[in-house]
This record gives C-alpha cells, sequence and structure tokens, in this order.
C-alpha cells in the first residue's frame, strides 16, 4: 500500500512464540521443529487474530467518525464476536448480521454477543453475497436514522485488515528467524494474505476450512497491494480440510484437538485452528514439511466456537 493504514492499539503486542516439542514429536517432527504463535492470547474479548485485522479497519472506522460497526459472519464467527468487543472498547455500538434465525444455539460466542452488547440482525437463509447485501441494507436503515455506521467486512478481511498480519510476520521472524513453514487456517483470507504479503509464498501454507469460495483468489487480491512481489492464486500454498462442508467436525479434526490438547494442554477449536492442525499433521505425513525444518503454527482462536459447537462437544463428552 502506498500508506500505513490508520490503526488503533488493541493488543499487546508481540504475543508468545512458544515451543510444542511434545505435540512435534508425536506428528513426526524432531522436538525442536515446532512452535505455537500464540494470537488467542491478544485479551480482548476472548481473543483471536481477527482482533490484528480491527486495529487497522476499525481504526478507520474511528478515524472517520463511525459511532457504530457492522459486520456479518456465520451464528458462531469469532470475528463477529470480536468486533462487538472492539465496539464496546472504542465506545462504539455493534450490529452484527447473521444467516438463519435464532433460537437454533444461544452458546458459545453467541453468549459473548450478548454480553459485548451487539445487535444481531438474522436474515433468514441466504447466500453470502445476500447476507452482504442484507448487511449494507443495515448500514443504510442506521444512516437513515442519524448513525454513523461502518461496514467491516466479511472475516475483518482486506487490504487494510491484511496489514495486522504483515505486522504479525514481522514478530516472526524477530521470534522464529530461521523459520521455513507458517501454517494457518485459511478462512475469509486475510490472515494468511498477511503472512504471503511479507513471508512470500513459499513460506506460508493454509487450511483451507471451507468458509468462502475460492479462498486463494481472495488471498491474492488482499496480499498484493501489501506485497513487494506479484502474487497469484495458483503460486498459494492451500491444504484442504474442508470434508464435508465447513461447520462439520471431522475424525481428522478430532483427532487433531485431541492429540494437541493432550501433549501440549493447547485447546483448539473445531472450525479453524482444529483443521489448521489437521492439516499440518497432513502436511508432515506426506512429506511437505519434514524434520529439522522450523515451523510455526499460528494459533488464531475460537475457544468459544468449541462451546457452540454440538458435535464437538459431544465428542468431547463422551472422552470423560
Amino acid at each position: 500500500m502506498n500508506h500505513q493504514p490508520e490503526r488503533v492499539a488493541l493488543v499487546t503486542l508481540p504475543t508468545p512464540v512458544e515451543p510444542a516439542p511434545r505435540l512435534a514429536e508425536a506428528i513426526g517432527l524432531r522436538p525442536e521443529d515446532l512452535w505455537i504463535k500464540r494470537d488467542d492470547l491478544v485479551g480482548v474479548g476472548g481473543g483471536g487474530n481477527k482482533v490484528r485485522k480491527l486495529e487497522y479497519t476499525a481504526g478507520l472506522a474511528q478515524r472517520d467518525g463511525a459511532d457504530t460497526l457492522v459486520t456479518t459472519g456465520a451464528a458462531q464467527s469469532n470475528h463477529a464476536r470480536l468486533t462487538a468487543a472492539v465496539a464496546a472498547k472504542l465506545g462504539m455500538k455493534a450490529v452484527l448480521v447473521f444467516p438463519g434465525a435464532p433460537g437454533a444455539s444461544s452458546s458459545g460466542n453467541l453468549v459473548l454477543d450478548g454480553l459485548l452488547g451487539a445487535r444481531i440482525v438474522w436474515s433468514g437463509d441466504v447466500e453470502t453475497h445476500a447476507l452482504a447485501e442484507a448487511a449494507e441494507n443495515v448500514v443504510a436503515e442506521l444512516r437513515a436514522g442519524g448513525a454513523r455506521p461502518a461496514l467491516i467486512p466479511f472475516g475483518g478481511s482486506s487490504a487494510v485488515g491484511a496489514q495486522g498480519y504483515v505486522d504479525c510476520a514481522e514478530e516472526l521472524l524477530g521470534q522464529v528467524p530461521d523459520l521455513e513453514h507458517v501454517v494457518v487456517a485459511l478462512g475469509s483470507g486475510g490472515t494468511m494474505a498477511g503472512l504471503v504479503a511479507r513471508l512470500g509464498v513459499e513460506r506460508v501454507l493454509g487450511v483451507d476450512v471451507g468458509a468462502r469460495p475460492n479462498p486463494a483468489e481472495a488471498v491474492a487480491a488482499f496480499a498484493r497491494p501489501l506485497s513487494r512481489a506479484p502474487i497469484t492464486a495458483k503460486e498459494l500454498r492451500v491444504r484442504d480440510q474442508i470434508g464435508a462442508g465447513y461447520g462439520t467436525y471431522t475424525a481428522e479434526v478430532a483427532d487433531a484437538m485431541v492429540t494437541t490438547a493432550r501433549t501440549e494442554g493447547v485447546i483448539l477449536d473445531p472450525t479453524y485452528t482444529g483443521r489448521a492442525m489437521a492439516g499440518l499433521i497432513a502436511a508432515v505425513e506426506d512429506g511437505d514439511i519434514r524434520r529439522g525444518q522450523p515451523t510455526v503454527f499460528v494459533h488464531t482462536g475460537g475457544l468459544p466456537g468449541l462451546f457452540g459447537h454440538a458435535a464437538a462437544v459431544a465428542h468431547a463428552e463422551s472422552l470423560l
């Protein structure tokens, strides 16, 4: 980008990088090969990667005089929860536009949305593009009522939001200078985009969780304005862990969550970080990541979503 975008400081930086020797050995790496970047520990609203993006997207909204943040996502959206938290911290209101209808589940992230004071607009059974239109309508209604709303993009992902993960990549280069692989969940695309823009396509492995169609195209589009080198979707390293669909609970994810918890005491969620760890394990199994190659797993948070995922909760209870 031609200039540094507006930023509001929300995270105590840098977030820690912790060695994961027992997990490394369990999945076929050397004990000294694996590190976990703890972006689940950012603090605001229960933590997670979206806060780094919101430092820029909400910072821009604050600069422009917004008093309300509007965003979209699934009902258990971590991004929506953290948008509500950041709005509260900055003295703004939050409106979260979700597909579906109330009543299916009110646990997990939805509980925190309520605590944080967010208003939820349910949009029924709509496709992604229609959800975006619903959010635009909410913005128009708020503006007509005298509010000053700002629309935060799906997942917080844009070239502006991705700058937060350019920052993260800079931290990683200081913490693990010889890193060869950075593994991260690929959802809306902004987190991977920022990492790729600073670290290059060869060092970042994104694990597709099925949150959006053609995620590699989104990553490339968000990364290009931030990168000195040209970036195309086809050269990105992307590994599929979608299973039967976004939000489903696969055997690979269940195994990854249990292994991580029982070796390092680190809890993953079934939608994002559990899939990312399953992708890392698969990459070691097929030789894409090898022993002796320093590897960082980016823990992007999402723990509240575990408690809103019936299948994951049932599986955990069965282990008692």
